[in-house]
């Protein structure tokens, strides 16, 4: 039964590793969006002749700046949901690394019985508890990459009918998303 803890253990260190890429992509994908919400803010500007003052005299000025702002924009948006890939093989590896602990607990030699299950060695958790938050870290992550994909989709749109509370209110809600500090899970998985 220790050896299948073990197992258990090493599994998490994989879950581990992927959480912490997620948070590093999480901070990328912030600077995205304030980037794209940037841009968005400055075409809204940049459509008024007005605000150009004595540049309005250079033929095309004001096209010319929105075409670079869009196409700036547009490899903001590209980048954005390269980001968001990234994010979801984070949850496949999540919920594979579940789906091969369930495995390794229904396939061993010796199928351990119900009160095996939920036996702890020393201070190591039980193959349940185990199993229980491995399946909690993928649902987490798999609700926060929904999240994200519904965010930047909103960004898409809002791109098109730009309104800066509608911005602000979407990157305070990538910001505040519900995230889960790395240790909290883990401490209780790995006992210490």
């Amino acid at each position: 039964m220790e050896a299948m803890v073990n197992k258990f253990q090493a599994k998490f260190r994989k879950a581990r590793e992927d959480i912490s890429r997620w948070d590093e992509l999480q901070s990328h994908l912030v600077s995205q969006f304030r980037n794209a919400s940037s841009i968005i803010d400055r075409l809204q500007v940049l459509q008024i002749s007005r605000n150009y003052g004595n540049l309005n005299c250079i033929d095309n000025i004001r096209d010319a700046l929105l075409s670079k702002q869009i196409e700036s924009l547009e490899n903001i948006l590209v980048s954005m949901r390269k980001t968001l890939e990234e994010f979801h093989n984070i949850v496949l590896s999540l919920e594979k690394i579940h789906r091969d602990g369930r495995q390794l607990v229904k396939g061993g030699s010796s199928r351990p019985t119900m009160k095996q299950l939920q036996q702890r060695i020393g201070i190591k958790p039980s193959l349940t508890d185990c199993l229980d938050g491995l399946l909690l870290l993928h649902d987490i992550h798999h609700s926060e990459y929904l999240l994200k994909s519904s965010i930047i989709l909103a960004l898409s749109a809002a791109a098109l009918k730009p309104s800066g509370s509608d911005l602000g209110a979407l990157l305070q809600l990538l910001i505040d998303q519900p995230n889960i500090p790395s240790e909290e899970g883990m401490k209780e998985l790995f006992g210490s």
